[in-house]
């Protein structure tokens, strides 16, 4: 009877073993049933068990961890886009601050020109009237008149002589008060427009570093993730290949199902009448999501990025529209552009930053947008999330206010877009669920 008893605790045992020992390879030598060795104690068995339930904690807790890596790893990115919208916004500012200054310069030269015309006519009308003297002219005219009408009638041309002369005076005071405003109005934009540069160089500096602090974030977050890798590895007794390989499926199934539950919800509001005009709040990122991997990625394989250079202050100039080309246009370009690398005010033609993107679609599409993804909502017209059609942009900002703006993307229809992420992932088309949903859309 008591060998019955022992027999029946090990393979009690052994179940427990073999249901677990996937997650954890925490049980050492197990008595064989068919050996020698002594059946383990009931305390042995209460010591396997908690062991067993240790590791599968242990495994929770190193998928958190994960977790935890990808968010940090979604906040840098999403810092930096931030940061290189900021520098995009900086530059676009200083450019209509230069052309500001540039029109009141001008402006200023146009009213610099009419004083000295005008100077030189109010000159020509003094001369004329010391030589002439119409004064005492007048005065002879009037003791030389022939009757009450004809003393009039020369005494009105002698008035009108001398309002002509005050005339001349009048216009070139004028003159000279304008030309004083508009040269005033001129030193103002300089100063303007120096100052906007100033903002410029300083954004730019900040995208870099931000740049730099993302590509560093992104080393470290990947070595972290090769060791937790490595500990599931441990935990479930498998090869690190196979853990990356149920890791990455797992974030992959995470994003796919937030993806869906994202665009089910979107399209319930969208078939609520009173939510039609309404803009979504930004939403949280769902637990276990990573943002950042698209389901054919190893997530513990992204290589950290090296800190990119400062790109040249101006990008280069994009073709002239071609009107009437329309969507269907800038769609093509922007499939044209699939693969090429993320470059932070980056605007082609070999690699493109968000805004630099649509900005180049839609040039070719007819219509002329900035190189600013905040510039760009505020040029184009405001519509739902249900009246998309294929060409719109859709946007990505941290409030509900469109100055928050950072990320902007081209709809193709189909619940999918086209655009160009981050460093280190090239221009994609995917889901526009793909992360959060966007909460702005506009039609250039």
């Amino acid at each position: 009877m008591r060998l019955r008893r022992g027999a029946a605790s090990v393979t009690a045992l052994g179940l427990i073993a073999g249901g677990l020992a996937v997650q954890a390879g925490v049980f050492g030598a197990i008595a064989d049933p068919g050996s020698n060795d002594p059946a383990p104690s009931r305390a042995e068995v209460r010591d396997a068990r908690a062991d067993a339930v240790a590791a599968a904690d242990d495994v929770e807790a190193v998928q958190a961890q994960l977790v935890l890596a990808n968010q940090r790893l979604q906040a840098a990115s999403i810092a930096a886009a931030q940061a290189a919208e900021a520098y995009n916004g900086a530059r676009w500012e200083a450019r209509q601050a230069r052309r500001a200054a540039t029109a009141a310069e001008r402006a200023a030269g146009a009213a610099a020109g009419d004083v000295e015309r005008q100077q030189d006519a109010y000159a020509d009308a003094l001369v004329t009237s010391y030589q002439t003297s119409p004064g005492l002219a007048g005065l002879s005219s009037l003791t030389r008149a022939d009757g009450i009408s004809d003393a009039l009638e020369r005494l009105a041309t002698m008035r009108t002589a001398e309002d002509a002369l005050d005339g001349n005076y009048d216009e070139f005071r004028a003159a000279a008060v304008l030309a004083e405003v508009s040269l005033e109005q001129a030193a103002e934009a300089r100063e303007e427009a120096e100052r906007a540069a100033s903002r410029a160089r300083a954004a730019r500096d900040a995208a870099a570093a931000a740049a730099d602090a993302a590509a560093g974030e992104a080393s470290v977050v990947a070595a972290e993730k090769d060791a937790l890798i490595a500990r599931l590895a441990q935990l479930q007794d498998i090869s690190v290949a196979l853990a990356e390989r149920r890791q990455s499926a797992l974030e992959a199934q995470a994003a796919e199902a937030a993806a869906a539950a994202a665009q089910a919800e979107a399209e319930q509001q969208q078939a609520q009448p009173d939510d039609q005009d309404s803009e979504p709040e930004q939403q949280a990122q769902p637990d276990g999501q990573d943002s950042e991997n698209e389901p054919s990625q190893e997530p513990s394989q992204e290589p950290a990025q090296a800190p990119e250079p400062a790109p040249a202050p101006e990008p280069q100039p994009q073709p002239a529209p071609a009107p009437g080309a329309g969507a269907p246009a800038a769609i093509a370009f922007a499939r044209a552009q699939l693969g090429e690398p993320y470059r932070w005010a980056a605007a082609g033609p070999a690699a493109w930053d968000c805004s630099g993107l649509t900005m180049g679609a839609w040039a070719v599409g007819g219509k002329g947008l900035p190189h600013y993804s905040v510039a760009q909502y505020e040029q184009s017209t405001p519509i739902g999330a249900g009246d998309l059609r294929p060409g719109d942009l859709v946007f990505w900002g941290s409030s509900s206010s469109p100055s928050s703006i950072y990320h902007v993307a081209l709809y193709v229809g189909g619940g999918r877009i086209i655009h160009a992420p981050r460093t280190g992932r090239p221009v994609t088309e995917e889901s526009m669920y793909y992360w959060i949903p966007p909460n702005f859309h506009a039609r250039p």
